[in-house]
């Protein structure tokens, strides 16, 4: 095939960035994506882990950040999984859209609105695609209770209220302000975008509060977010974000005549509950744990071999960070943000859903969890 970076209908991939997402979740997902998807290079700062994990693999290429364009050439990868620290998202975009090389990128997708456009930009230029991993886009769970609203069975959704939260361990990176940490952009970005993807709209104006002292761990970063999102049509969407609470992962969509609650909703490590009420009678579902990578690199490999645009893009990245921006704002000058207008032309829908088996349990190398 002369498409640069696939070779027997495959794309040759290269993982940047090896902490504990990659090493849990994403190398061992290359398994279950070997019908159009093959792990061929591994890039990162530690040279450890990338001795242990190229055996493990089998992967015959490993290089260092700063040696990542060399390691791109000699590998011959036609596409990356970056899932280096949120802080250099851009900067590793840019240098693989240089070296002609499709970017399959971590979210959020960037710190700043301006980093999310530079992205859009640069890897546009170099013809290459863009798509940001929400993951959530192909998971079975989530798109159900999307089209449970679709189809009115809650009747007209009105509220989303969702809790993101966890204990972080101090040091980790998710605590770094120069690394792009902080709750909001960690676990907040999963709230805002089921808020959006459920209501199928952008909100109109934003409200919030952040907590920003009296814990050590958090230095410069937000330990806690709270936020206000409305939306057209009256809709509202109540959020909360932090790294300083008892675990939970929850959303809860109500509409007029009933609703939707999925706890678990957005972890990877187990299944997934649904909980739906209408006129007072409730059913369970349970969604078994899955692999929820795999999805994502057989669909951006599709799209690279078949030459489509991937869905969720980079401008799905985007639309999140301009949110975060007017909930940073809100917080910092306490006052009522509005937000432009603005219209996405898609939202995940059941044609993305793709179901593959979880992956085995991984012990990590320098990386771990970020939960104390």
């Amino acid at each position: 095939m002369s498409m640069k970076g696939a070779g027997d209908g495959k794309v040759r991939y290269a993982v940047v960035g090896l902490g504990n997402i990659a090493q849990i979740a994403v190398l061992p997902s290359f398994d279950h994506a070997k019908a159009n998807s093959e792990l061929v290079a591994l890039v990162s700062s530690d040279a450890e882990k990338l001795s242990a994990l190229s055996i493990k693999y089998e992967v015959p290429y490993t290089g260092s950040y700063d040696e990542l364009e060399a390691t791109l050439r000699d590998a011959r990868v036609g596409a990356v999984y970056l899932a280096v620290p949120n802080a250099m998202h851009r900067s590793m975009t840019e240098r693989a859209a240089a070296a002609n090389v499709h970017v399959l990128c971590e979210k959020p997708m960037a710190t700043s609105v301006t980093d999310c456009e530079a992205m859009v930009s640069s890897t546009r230029a170099a013809g290459v695609k863009l798509m940001i991993a929400y993951r959530l886009h192909f998971e079975e769970a989530n798109l159900t209770a999307i089209e449970r609203v679709r189809r009115g069975e809650i009747g007209d959704p009105l509220i989303f209220s969702s809790v993101f939260s966890q204990q972080v361990r101090t040091g980790d990176i998710r605590t770094r302000a120069d690394l792009g940490g902080g709750a909001i952009y960690d676990m907040g970005i999963y709230c805002i975008n089921a808020a959006r993807y459920v209501f199928r709209d952008e909100p109109l104006e934003v409200l919030a509060t952040q907590v920003r002292d009296g814990d050590p761990r958090f230095v410069g970063v937000d330990g806690m977010t709270s936020a206000i999102l409305t939306f057209s049509g009256g809709r509202v969407a109540q959020l909360t974000a932090s790294q300083a609470a008892a675990d939970v992962d929850e959303y809860r969509i109500v509409g007029s005549r009933g609703d939707i609650r999925l706890s678990p909703a957005f972890a990877y490590a187990g299944a997934l509950k649904e909980l739906v009420t209408v006129k007072g009678s409730t059913q369970e579902k349970v969604y078994s744990k899955r692999d929820h990578f795999a999805p994502e690199l057989l669909y951006f490999s599709d799209c690279i071999l078949q030459g489509t645009e991937p869905e969720p893009s980079g401008e799905e990245g985007l639309c999140d960070v301009r949110i975060v921006e007017a909930i940073e704002t809100s917080a910092r000058t306490g006052r009522l943000v509005r937000l432009p207008p603005f219209q996405r032309a898609e939202y995940p829908s059941w044609k993305l859903e793709m179901k593959k088996p979880p992956v085995g349990k991984v012990e990590p190398i320098h990386a771990p969890s970020p939960a104390r």
